[in-house]
């Protein structure tokens, strides 16, 4: 997709230090600068520890940065907003609820009107392949089935930008990629911006327009990568050789920037 001309977000000399109690202050970001355009798809890897997910963090407003700015629409983020989602490696849902429960969560926790998200309920149900679950809870379902229930959840909320850490990284690789292909078929041509943690180079390459490498901690920006590879995407693709020195070039960027 095209990238608009001004960018959706913008992240200035980012850091941000922790301070558990008992120990050493932590350094988890330093002065990491970013920008995110509208409908981009991003991916951000680097070696465990780096502050992928602290980032994440910082753009949801779950706490704030040590130093630095982080604009979103021209604001400066300082609190949770509707427009930003995140969605997590574990899919957190509520046993007692269904899966049309818990796809309608955000719904009953804004204190929306229930009846005009529940065309788009069913919408999210029928396209994510949960309409024959949609009254199953959350321990007759499969872990793929759990993370489309969670995948559900924040598609309901149609949050302009979409934060995803790790959310598949628990399942096997059949699923995995199963819930990628229909992750990308859902955002493409949505207009949404995507974060996206993950550990695995093969799958942040399938899935990126542009590839954010971190160093080790604390996190800074090694390299940004462009794949340049086709949409939309097909696991064959996979077998192109293209596509393996883009994934050769980020492990390498990954090696470099790893402690031994």
């Amino acid at each position: 997709m095209e990238k608009s001309v001004q960018p959706l977000m913008v992240g200035t000399n980012i850091s941000k230090t922790f301070y558990p109690e008992g120990r050493e202050p932590t350094l988890a970001l330093a002065s990491l600068s970013y920008e995110v355009y509208q409908g981009e798809f991003i991916s951000l890897v680097g070696p465990s520890g780096c502050g992928k997910s602290t980032l994440l963090n910082l753009i949801g407003a779950i706490f704030p940065p040590t130093t630095g700015s982080i604009i979103f629409k021209g604001e400066e983020i300082t609190k949770p907003i509707p427009d930003i989602g995140m969605m997590f490696q574990t899919p957190v849902l509520f046993p007692w609820r269904n899966t049309y429960e818990n796809i309608m969560l955000y719904v009953d926790v804004k204190k929306k009107n229930r009846k005009d998200y529940m065309e788009r309920a069913e919408n999210l149900l029928k396209i994510l392949g949960l309409q024959d679950f949609a009254k199953s809870y959350p321990w007759e379902l499969s872990g793929g089935m759990q993370q489309r229930v969670a995948l559900g959840r924040l598609l309901l909320q149609n949050p302009e930008m979409m934060l995803m850490d790790e959310p598949f990284g628990s399942l096997d690789e059949f699923t995995r990629e199963a819930l990628n292909l229909e992750l990308l078929k859902i955002w493409e041509g949505s207009g949404k911006s995507v974060l996206f943690v993950t550990h695995s180079i093969q799958e942040a390459v399938f899935m990126a327009d542009r590839i954010f490498i971190f160093t080790c901690r604390p996190g800074k920006m090694a390299k940004i990568i462009k794949p340049n590879l086709p949409r939309p995407r097909h696991i064959e693709m996979m077998r192109d050789q293209k596509f393996q020195d883009v994934v050769f070039e980020v492990r390498s960027v990954l090696g470099e920037n790893i402690a031994v």
